[in-house]
């Protein structure tokens, strides 16, 4: 690469560095020739990401910013452009992204998936129905998984269906994990079809109260996260390399998560479940039991 695309994707692994979440980003364990781009996309998504959540800014800004997003990404697909000296790292990452999507083929229309759930999450607080919440997770989450995969090398419907499976386990995991941010943001991702007819009160929230209803509500998700989870073990064992054990850890985090979950009675509101350094033993047992646990 030149020292311009070096200076792009240095931005990108910045970011992905100061920003790390649920998804595996530049990880040590993803092969080297693959960190740069999945940090390009990371820093990309992250940024959009970043811009529906600026609450202090009315909704047809926000729009308008993710609107600027979008077309930069179409722009940056279609050629290189010049490297200033000055570039801010906006500028960098679309350096880097441009250059990824060339290099390995990415379909921008991933990009735009997470772009429209960025856009809905600016004035869509509510769910009426499961259905839902997995059409947000199709477009919030799915895409990274099959960019993840792209940039690997593969492209399989099986192994896209799996990825899909483990991206929206990992992303409704992450709601619950994320409970009172997200609440303190205006925004509740179980679906009023889970939490109405047990009697749990939004009201409760405000005071932030999980109550038994809301303990049984969001304990009822728990069975159908496990499903999607076990769906989307194929796509940890259809991979190879290193990165098969970087998607089997990323499995195992995320089951993880929903077990502190469950054990704390899914209250995020007095304590938020976090993998950490007491959790590794435990991850790296079950990564070297995988095939005896599943």
């Amino acid at each position: 690469m030149t020292r311009d695309l070096d200076r792009a994707y240095a931005a990108c692994e910045r970011l992905a560095r100061e920003h790390y979440e649920n998804f595996p980003v530049a990880s040590w364990l993803l092969p080297a020739a693959m960190r740069p781009h999945v940090a390009a996309v990371y820093a990309f998504a992250r940024t959009a990401d970043d811009f529906a959540d600026e609450g202090d800014r009315p909704a047809s800004e926000r729009h308008a910013l993710l609107d600027a997003w979008l077309d930069r990404l179409r722009a940056c697909a279609d050629a290189a452009g010049p490297v200033d000296a000055a570039a801010r790292d906006e500028d960098l990452f679309f350096a880097a992204l441009g250059h990824t999507i060339r290099e390995c083929r990415l379909p921008v229309s991933l990009f735009e998936d997470l772009v429209s759930a960025f856009r809905q999450d600016v004035t869509k607080t509510r769910y009426d129905t499961w259905d839902e919440v997995l059409d947000y997770c199709r477009r919030s989450a799915n895409p990274v998984g099959r960019l993840v995969l792209r940039i690997a090398g593969y492209e399989d419907t099986a192994l896209d269906r799996s990825s899909d499976a483990l991206c929206s386990a990992l992303q409704i995991a992450n709601f619950w994990q994320d409970l009172a941010r997200d609440w303190a943001k205006g925004r509740l991702y179980l679906p009023r079809e889970e939490f109405v007819p047990r009697g749990a009160l939004e009201a409760d929230l405000d005071r932030g109260s999980v109550t038994p209803a809301w303990r049984s509500a969001l304990g009822g998700t728990a069975e159908r996260t496990r499903r999607l989870f076990d769906d989307g073990r194929g796509v940890c064992d259809g991979v190879s390399g290193r990165l098969k054990w970087e998607l089997r850890l990323t499995w195992l985090g995320g089951t993880r998560i929903l077990e502190r979950l469950e054990a704390d009675g899914f209250d995020a509101f007095n304590r938020r479940p976090a993998l950490g350094v007491g959790d590794v033993p435990l991850l790296l047992w079950r990564g070297v039991r995988w095939r005896m646990e599943k």
